[in-house]
């Protein structure tokens, strides 16, 4: 080691974020950014699918279809640009996706639909009411269901977790302890999927029970990955019932 010449003093190190830190490194100026532009995020994927509209002639369930892919890639986008730009480090590592082993994997994909039986009675005891979803229109024929199966069993839970139990948890947990940010990123989750089912009460309880053991898995296992695969496998259960129920078939 080099001593330092007599009256020089030595420069501070450079902090430069770590992605591996048990705390995120962002803070709430990054969510409120990230809110902002959901904004313009979904503007654009309502703008290519009129645009769409004009030069084909797709159906309903397409259009439904575009509009959500369009919008998940800006949301991926928007969060890639945040972490780059903001702070020079990677989206992936950085929101918790870590391979898991072999038995945590295992444990997250069987822990889907077991998730799913609990709420489907769960929701029977409640009286949830049905109500007709949107996305029942690309049922009608097997291209649509493909379409609609890898939105809801692959993309959607993909999405869905790097938002919420990758970007989102860490903060709340953070500022407000484990138990209090898993609710509370639940709750959100909730409630973002409340315009879906005309915000009933008892769907949006149901969901912010499926977020938060979506929650718990990627708290005790330290990786969205988990969380991604029981999403995955709760959605599919609830896929294939409905397909099921409605006699469809692919």
């Amino acid at each position: 080691m080099i001593p330092n010449e007599p009256g020089s003093e030595a420069l501070p190190a450079l902090s430069v974020p770590s992605a591996s830190s048990k705390e995120p490194f962002w803070g709430y100026k990054d969510l409120l950014v990230f809110v902002f532009l959901l904004i313009p995020s979904l503007a654009i994927a309502m703008l290519v699918t009129a645009l769409l509209a004009i030069f084909t002639t797709p159906s309903t369930p397409l259009k439904l279809f575009v509009l959500q892919i369009i919008f998940y890639f800006l949301i991926f986008v928007s969060l890639g640009a945040l972490f780059r730009l903001r702070y020079h480090q990677p989206l992936w590592r950085s929101l918790g996706w870590r391979t898991l082993p072999v038995s945590s994997a295992a444990v997250s994909l069987f822990a889907g639909p077991l998730l799913a039986l609990s709420l489907a009675i769960l929701s029977v005891l409640l009286r949830t009411p049905e109500i007709p979803l949107p996305f029942q229109q690309m049922l009608g024929n097997r291209g649509t269901i493909v379409l609609f199966g890898i939105l809801v069993v692959l993309l959607g839970p993909l999405c869905e977790e790097i938002v919420f139990r990758g970007f989102m948890m860490p903060l709340f947990i953070r500022t407000l302890g484990a138990a209090l940010g898993i609710v509370l990123t639940a709750v959100l989750f909730g409630c973002a999927h409340g315009y879906e089912y005309a915000w009933s009460w008892r769907h949006i309880l149901l969901i912010s029970i499926a977020g938060l053991t979506f929650g718990w898995a990627r708290y005790k296992t330290g990786s969205t990955a988990a969380a991604a695969f029981m999403h995955s496998t709760f959605n599919l259960t609830q896929f294939v019932a409905f397909l099921a129920q409605g006699n469809t078939t692919l």
